[in-house]
């Protein structure tokens, strides 16, 4: 898809920063997920206040650890990738169960890994941007209420001291975890179910670590996995089937090494325990991501298994899915039934990573000896299926994810773009600030007579023969293509997506 990028950029609003103006957005909780929406809109225009009931502190513990490719790619397209990669461990592949390497290096992406970074790391860079876009921050302050009417929606709070404060937008979004008060206060419930009990959590050193920077273990009734930071500390997550412990249990170094022991033979040495904790995991989905001017994204959406690393990947990647489709509308660009692809699109994805994370556990926690022989003929029939593990391995990473088309639709439409070389930059460059990009052959972009009109920078790319032309949406994914389309085909497209009228070529 090499050819001539053109970044066609919104007719941005000013950002008054006022909370009560009729285009903001707030958006509550502020992990991940919720900066980087927050962000995202702010760097629009769009007014947006982050509301947090937390004090303003950035934990240097997490349980989150794991950076996947298309969240890489995501935050390519703000420019941030490569301070997160500077700050994280790269790796190529990861042994699951002894038997089975997933692979990354072949993925079809410029992220072809992924990558050890833990999410207050994370945390950092997307608050710097948030705060340099222009996002309010309200820390201290606990969402009470969330009320809805034609015109927008009201959130009461609870601020520092107990002060009450009614505060006033357009459309609330929630980030707030598992136990949502934003998904409570719209009535929406949470169907699932605790997938496993009494998991330990320790980041500690170890005198004899594993050969893979990333890696897990089982056997009998326990299995561990493990993670290395690169600072000296490893993330130890792990499992004994016969200790089912209340979280409110306080958890000692040795409980750990006991576990370890059952799981990998040997307890590697561990020592220096930096941070020890209990957690359970459970499978659950809202049936719905939008009620009325409300949304949910993130954990407060779905929440499933660690395994795979997923969770902090998928609640970004859902809030960069819906941040550009919120100030599309907000700016009368497009229509508000826009804002119901979100559902269609980012509800199969979370329910598919239940399935694949929930599949990854439940062969780790097989009981009996029937289980286990599956566990070890699966992971040696995926080690020898190559076209298995690199399915896997694209689920695993996001970028094999495609949304619906509709009917006739050309059958590169809902697929994500990897990143291309144009001229005078990439793909996902062109992308950053939130504009959608249309990519037409070299050969064939001067005939369009569209650049004076529509240009914010002009690339060509080289060495490309194809003849499609291919609409890229803010989130990397095509709007429309087609092939050998003509001017007035490619108008009507840009002028559909887009919310613009196009004059005609004089």
């Amino acid at each position: 898809m090499n050819g001539t990028g053109i970044g066609i950029d919104p007719n941005r609003t000013p950002h008054p920063g006022a909370d009560h103006t009729p285009s903001s957005v707030i958006v509550v909780g502020c992990g991940p997920t919720g900066l980087l929406l927050a962000g995202d809109l702010a760097a629009a225009g769009v007014p947006v206040t982050l509301v947090e009931k937390r004090p303003h502190r950035i934990s240097n513990l997490s349980r989150a650890i794991v950076v996947h490719a298309r969240t890489l790619e995501l935050l390519d397209a703000r420019a941030l990738a490569e301070e997160a990669e500077s700050l994280g461990r790269r790796l190529d592949r990861m042994n699951l169960f002894t038997r089975l390497t997933v692979e990354f290096d072949t993925l079809p992406s410029r992220f072809n890994h992924l990558l050890i970074l833990p999410q207050y790391e994370m945390e950092r860079i997307l608050e710097r941007r948030a705060i340099e876009a222009g996002v309010r921050f309200r820390y201290e302050t606990e969402v009470t209420g969330v009320g809805q009417d034609e015109d927008g929606v009201t959130v009461e709070t609870r601020g520092p001291g107990g002060a009450s404060e009614t505060l006033r937008a357009q459309y609330v979004v929630g980030t707030d975890g598992m136990r949502s008060t934003v998904r409570n206060a719209v009535g929406l419930p949470f169907p699932g179910r605790s997938v496993i009990r009494s998991v330990l959590l320790a980041d500690v050193r170890l005198a004899e670590p594993p050969k893979d920077v990333l890696s897990v273990h089982a056997r009998g009734d326990a299995f561990v996995f493990f993670a290395d930071f690169g600072d000296g500390y490893y993330r130890v997550v792990a499992w004994n089937r016969r200790r089912d412990i209340p979280e409110s249990e306080p958890l000692h170094l040795e409980e750990v090494r006991e576990t370890v022991r059952l799981a990998a033979g040997h307890d590697f040495g561990m020592h220096d325990a930096r941070w020890l904790s209990r957690f359970h995991s459970d499978e659950r989905q809202a049936p719905a991501y939008r009620v009325g001017r409300v949304f949910l994204a993130g954990d407060a959406a779905h929440v499933h298994t660690p395994a795979g690393g997923q969770g902090m990947n998928i609640g970004m990647q859902d809030a960069a899915n819906l941040g550009w489709k919120l100030a599309a509308v907000l700016q009368g660009r497009a229509d508000d039934a826009l804002l119901d692809t979100y559902q269609t699109e980012r509800h199969p994805v979370g329910t598919e990573a239940m399935r694949s994370s929930g599949a990854i556990v439940r062969l780790a926690m097989a009981n009996h000896p029937w289980e286990r022989g599956l566990r070890a003929v699966v992971a040696t029939t995926l080690n020898i299926l190559t076209s298995a593990r690199r399915k896997l391995a694209l689920q695993i990473a996001g970028v094999g994810v495609k949304y619906g088309a509709p009917a006739g639709a050309h059958r590169l439409t809902g697929s994500r773009v990897a990143d291309v070389a144009l001229e005078g930059g990439r793909l996902y460059e062109a992308l950053r600030g939130g504009r959608f990009v249309l990519i037409t052959p070299e050969e064939y972009a001067d005939k369009t007579g569209l650049e004076d009109r529509l240009a914010v920078e002009r690339r060509t790319g080289r060495g490309h023969d194809t003849r499609t032309t291919v609409l890229v949406r803010p989130d990397g994914y095509v709007a429309w293509a087609a092939d050998s389309p003509s001017r007035s085909d490619i108008e009507e497209a840009v002028a559909r997506h887009l919310g613009q009228s196009m004059a005609p070529v004089g």
